[in-house]
């Protein structure tokens, strides 16, 4: 059993090339940048990483469903409401049944679960939590949800800090801490550890069951050289008091990863994340095709054996 820790568009790729190569995957995905909009519970993570395995995901944006319209967008401006956050019509549909199944007492494991089969999605993907916890940016601007700064502000203002908000009160969703127990090889994936793991491994029990199997424990690192493969990770790393390098990376995982995988281009930087406690393994990690996210998930599966 293999077991992924995902969020935002650098997890997708990957989690969809060991799809292809495993027959029991799980993922772990982050709910810090749910937000509610438009009266409707909105789960970018959990959905990018469903669409993407569903095959229908657009990839030119990174996010939503492809060959969508946004007539409902559209409509709303005429009506002189909001319209920053960008929901396509066939989007939408996700959005407006997860939340009548909030309301009639559905738990978001149980609709999430539900919703991938009825897309036709093998692997599972478990919501962290079924509790709320919202990543919150402090900036020049003020405070600010995660949406907020990088959709409607353009991830634009300066980043002084990063808070996980409600994470010391959720708890972990059982099929989550039970997936990480169970799992043969459990791989971080090449996301901003700030704003995508790091809303994860805030939940307490989520950081504790992983400290206690570390060994099994692999990342992938998300930055090659002083350079995010994308998003906006070494904003973050910075407000974050991290170093925007792999180090930076390997520092802010080592009480919880036992191996790290970075760019062969960074070998200059493997004995400095030796010393944290950790194997390292350099390899190509960038994933610019179906053939490259194979390859590296196909490596991450040989981890141990190489």
């Amino acid at each position: 059993m293999i077991v992924i820790l995902a969020g935002g568009t650098g997890s997708v790729k990957l989690v969809r090339g060991l799809a292809k190569i495993t027959d029991d995957l799980s993922v772990i995905s982050n709910v810090g940048d749910n937000i509610w909009f438009y009266g409707l519970y909105i789960c970018p993570d959990i959905d990018t990483v469903t669409y993407g395995l569903a095959g229908i995901l657009d990839e030119k944006r990174g996010w939503g469903v492809k060959d969508d319209t946004f007539f409902f967008l559209d409509q709303l401006a005429k009506m002189g409401q909001s319209s920053w956050f960008s929901l396509g019509d066939r989007d939408l549909a996700t959005h407006v049944v997860r939340t009548s199944m909030m309301q009639s007492g559905k738990s978001l494991v149980e609709i999430t679960d539900w919703m991938r089969e009825k897309l036709a999605v093998r692997p599972r993907i478990i919501p962290a939590t079924n509790n709320q916890v919202e990543t919150r940016i402090q900036t020049d601007k003020g405070e600010m949800h995660l949406q907020e700064f990088w959709v409607k502000e353009k991830g634009l203002p300066s980043v002084t800090a990063v808070r996980y908000k409600g994470a010391k009160e959720a708890e972990p969703s059982t099929e989550a801490i039970d997936a990480i127990r169970k799992a043969d090889k459990i791989i971080i994936a090449p996301a901003n550890p700030v704003s995508s793991i790091g809303p994860i491994v805030a939940l307490d029990g989520i950081r504790k069951e992983l400290s206690k199997v570390r060994s099994r424990v692999v990342a992938v690192s998300p930055l090659i050289g002083q350079s995010a493969v994308s998003g906006p990770a070494v904003k973050y790393m910075k407000a974050a008091g991290l170093r925007s390098s792999p180090v930076g990376v390997a520092e802010f995982y080592r009480d919880f990863v036992g191996s790290m995988v970075i760019s062969e281009t960074d070998h200059e930087m493997a004995g400095q994340i030796r010393e944290l406690g950790m194997q390292v393994y350099e390899t190509n990690i960038t994933m610019s095709d179906r053939q490259d996210e194979v390859r590296l998930g196909q490596y991450l599966l040989n981890i141990g054996s190489l």
